[in-house]
Parts: C-alpha cells; sequence; structure tokens
C-alpha cells in the first residue's frame, strides 16, 4: 500500500521523497505536486516543469543491488500505462528508461539512491504540454498531442497500479523476463545508433540487451556491453 502525499508546489518531488525515505520504516510513499521550481532530470539537466503535467516520486525499500530493475520496472510500468489510456498508441522504448510516443520523447525518469536502502524513483511524463526543441536534447511531445485526455492524479492512479504489477513481475521471476519484454517494444533494435558516454561516443549496431540490462552494441571491434549512456538515432546526434 502507498502512502500518498500532494502537493500544490515543491522544489523538487525527488527532493521531498529523499526526505521520506530518510525517515522511513518500510512503507512506500508517493510524493506528487502541481508545480515544481527546481525539477531535475539525468545527468543533473533541469526538468522543464509544464503546467498540467505529472510529478511523481516514488520511494520503495529496494536494498536489491540489481541496479538494473528499478530502471526496466518503472519504464515498463509507464509504457503499460498509456496503452491502458490508449492501446493504439505509438509507443516504443529507448534505452536506458525513456518511453517514446510517436518516436518522440514523452517522458523522463530519475532514479537516485536513498537512506535506509529505500530507490527514489522520478517520474515526469508530459500530459498536457512538452518542453520547447530548443531547450531540450531530444524531440518531445506529450499525450495530448496524440489525443490522450489525462488529469495528473488519474494517471498517477493508473501509473501505481502498472507499477505495483511489474514490480511483482520481479519480485517473482527476476530480470531477465522484463529485458525480455522490454526489449519487443525496443527502438532501434538491429540499427546504427550513436552511444555518448562521459568522455567519448561510439558508434555501432543495437544488437539487443544483456540478462542484466545492459545494451550490446556491435562496433568494427565486437560486442560491447554499456551499462550508461545517451544512445542517439541518426540526425540526433548531430545536435
Amino acid at each position: 500500500m502507498w502512502r500518498c502525499f500532494h502537493y500544490a508546489e515543491l522544489a523538487s518531488t525527488n527532493d521531498t521523497a529523499l526526505a521520506l525515505a530518510a525517515a522511513g520504516a518500510g512503507e512506500k510513499y508517493a510524493v506528487s505536486a502541481d508545480r515544481q521550481t527546481a525539477g531535475r532530470g539525468r545527468r543533473g539537466r533541469i526538468w522543464q516543469s509544464g503546467k498540467g503535467n505529472l510529478f511523481l516520486s516514488l520511494a520503495l525499500p529496494f536494498a536489491d543491488k540489481e541496479g538494473s530493475a528499478p530502471v526496466f520496472v518503472s519504464s515498463l510500468a509507464l509504457f503499460a500505462a498509456v496503452k491502458s489510456l490508449d492501446a493504439s498508441a505509438d509507443l516504443a522504448l529507448k534505452w536506458p528508461n525513456d518511453v517514446l510516443l510517436a518516436g518522440k520523447k514523452m517522458s523522463g525518469i530519475l532514479l537516485e539512491r536513498g537512506k535506509n536502502d529505500y530507490m527514489v524513483i522520478g517520474i515526469g511524463v508530459n500530459l498536457e504540454s512538452a518542453p520547447a526543441k530548443e531547450a531540450v536534447l531530444y524531440p518531445t511531445t506529450c499525450l495530448a498531442d496524440a489525443g490522450i485526455t489525462v488529469t495528473p492524479a488519474e494517471f498517477a492512479k493508473i501509473y501505481l497500479r502498472c507499477f505495483d504489477e511489474v514490480f511483482a513481475l520481479w519480485e517473482k521471476e527476476g530480470l531477465p523476463p522484463l529485458v525480455e519484454k522490454w526489449q519487443t517494444f525496443a527502438r532501434g533494435l538491429g540499427q546504427s545508433i550513436v552511444v555518448r558516454l562521459p568522455k567519448t561516443e561510439k558508434t555501432g549496431l543495437f544488437a539487443g540487451l544483456a540478462d542484466d540490462g545492459a545494451l550490446i552494441l556491435q562496433t568494427a571491434e565486437g560486442m560491447e556491453k554499456i551499462t550508461a549512456g545517451e544512445v542517439f538515432f541518426g540526425d540526433e546526434a548531430e545536435k
């Protein structure tokens, strides 16, 4: 059972969830806000907090050191939540944790380790609006652009249900079935991609995912496992 907290405004739902984790006693917390003033994304980027969008952070006990599991649980749950609203939605998954709608980024997921063996998962979903293209790395969209109308409160409820379902599958069967399912919906499988690493970038074919969720890149030197990086398709890499 989730203990849910909603606020009109927060600096960051992840910060509030981290504070709850620090005082946590084995409970699961869900923190949402109508507005964020200091939302953040991966690699320290600013998260554009447009009006009417979803700003949600989950804090749950997660002592397991299998670091990829929260990534796959949270993104598969988001995929399922949107599909439950529109089964025909043109969705795909982009490694490591993006959900794409009509080929464009519609969400962001930020994982942070909290105290007391908690994991905090921040989920931002563009429901009503998307950031201007000059403010982001990738092309963006929102659910409203696809004709999907849902309030943040409604979407949060759907997402929590989907998260619990995927999490239960992971607890029962482990990570490989989740990775296999994720790969079924992966964008760019078998295609040329660019993976930007902290100090370099690599080009090759997206050959699939390893059982631990790492990306397998086929290069001229052979197969290489990549555990963290930014993936770009086609002319995205020129930005």
